[in-house]
């Protein structure tokens, strides 16, 4: 029996079910997972979208076949796994969900003790190949399934990284965009004072009001009519497995993950003075401004949750934050979580007692593009090509993460997709007009 190699993905499993992956590689899959990390209990969650019940009947067959027994948590978020993984000390994890991809997909996210991600060199290309080359192991002993409901637990650990007698009872309208957070949500909203708003919370993996990927415009413009329809303090939007998130201001503007990190940095190092903030090699200039202001210590990562989580450990980093919506908590076993991210910005600005429109102009002065792909034949030629011209401009270079480019005025971080022949172009600049000269002219360039 073969797998499929093209479903597995630089930091996870994931494909169109069942046509390129279906049961039977869902419970191969199953068996490569305790054979290679040889474990003997594992954790899987899953979403609710409509083939994840048919992926954890087969994933959970592959595991116990193993001798390794399953502990079902039922339909959880990413970040529920996360927890559960960390807490109760499971030596595996595994969350069945395809993120904010379209309805036909689905996926795996896998990780190990400590919740630590499984990436396609750090194990998930290891599995394929021991399925692919027929070394997996017969084993005559079957492991149980047993069910566990981790949701208690789960919303009082995200209510540790906030003091809940500060909170304002602030009106706050939240998209679930049909995934997990219409499960999670409204369980942290009861321990709460506030007034919830809800936009499409009913559990449908057929998204039928819109993708839940709310980093693309289209999908958060019902969130923002909302929140100024309203009158709103604020709103809120998740992924569908709700790990990524992203705010409204009372305004309706959308705020980006550079902004929120930079929030959330400020509140934790009110709480934590000195401590040390990653931020990716494409956030905003205001990330390690603000934590600088802060007392803190900031370092610049590379792109990915696969190279983010291992630094923070390495550095005890007491935040990680990504322009993607992804936000990584030390004391959430350096994974990252939507909910607590929303958390803490919904305790700062009950602090500061400023609007949340206030609160970002007072961090971020800058102006941005939004992630542009240009499709590149030869990418090592064009960022030479690239490194060329600006060098001779007087540009500062360096290569942490692509090509960065930077100026007293702006910056542009150029690098390459893990997956299709694209390069992925950011720009952000203190200036308006800087900003359309600069992104006009590296587009001519890279599209030449």
């Amino acid at each position: 029996m073969a797998v499929n190699p093209k479903i597995f993905k630089a930091y996870d499993i994931r494909g169109i079910f069942p046509t390129e992956w279906d049961e039977a590689q869902a419970r191969e899959i199953g068996r490569a997972l305790v054979d290679h990390l040889e474990c003997q209990e594992v954790a899987v969650g899953r979403d609710m979208r409509t083939s994840s019940d048919t992926v954890f009947a087969a994933l959970a067959e592959g595991i116990t076949m193993q001798g390794a027994s399953v502990v079902d948590l039922g339909r959880v978020s990413t970040d529920g796994l996360y927890f559960a993984v960390g807490k109760y000390g499971y030596q595996a994890g595994v969350m069945i969900t395809a993120s904010h991809n379209p309805k036909e997909y689905n996926g795996l996210k896998i990780c190990k003790k400590d919740a630590i991600p499984l990436s396609g060199d750090e194990g998930l290309n290891q599995m394929r190949d021991l399925i692919n080359q027929g070394q997996l192991k017969d084993n005559s002993a079957k492991g149980s399934i047993t069910a566990k409901d981790i949701s208690e637990a789960y919303i009082s650990h995200c209510l540790t990284f906030i003091d809940a007698a500060k909170i304002k009872p602030y009106k706050i309208a939240v998209d679930a965009g049909n995934g997990m957070a219409g499960q999670t949500v409204p369980q942290l909203f009861a321990k709460l004072p506030g007034e919830l708003v809800p936009l499409f919370f009913e559990l449908d993996g057929n998204f039928p009001n819109h993708p839940a990927s709310p980093i693309e415009p289209e999908n958060i413009a019902d969130l923002q009519a909302k929140v100024v329809a309203e009158k709103c303090d604020f709103g809120a939007a998740f992924d569908g497995d709700a790990d990524r998130m992203f705010l409204i201001d009372e305004k309706g503007r959308a705020l980006g993950g550079s902004d929120i990190a930079g929030l959330v940095s400020k509140m934790l190092l009110k709480k934590k003075p000195g401590s040390t903030v990653l931020y990716n090699a494409i956030c905003s200039r205001c990330v390690p401004e603000t934590v600088a202001r802060a007392g803190g210590k900031s370092i610049r990562s590379r792109v990915g949750h696969a190279l983010i989580k291992p630094l923070m450990r390495q550095e005890n980093a007491i935040f990680g934050g990504e322009h993607s919506g992804h936000f990584y908590f030390r004391d959430f076993w350096f994974a990252d979580s939507g909910l607590i991210a929303f958390l803490v910005c919904w305790q700062l600005i009950s602090e500061e007692g400023k609007p949340l429109s206030e609160l970002v102009a007072e961090i971020d002065p800058y102006h941005r593009i939004n992630e542009t792909n240009s499709k590149v034949e030869d990418i090592p030629a064009k960022l030479a090509e690239l490194e060329s011209i600006y060098k001779n401009k007087g540009a500062e270079l360096d290569h942490l993460d692509g090509l960065t480019v930077s100026y007293k005025d702006w910056w542009a971080n150029i690098r390459p997709s893990n997956t299709e022949p694209l390069l992925r172009l950011n720009v952000e600049a203190n200036s308006k007009a800087v900003l359309d000269d600069k992104s006009a002219e590296l587009l001519n360039i890279i599209r030449s």
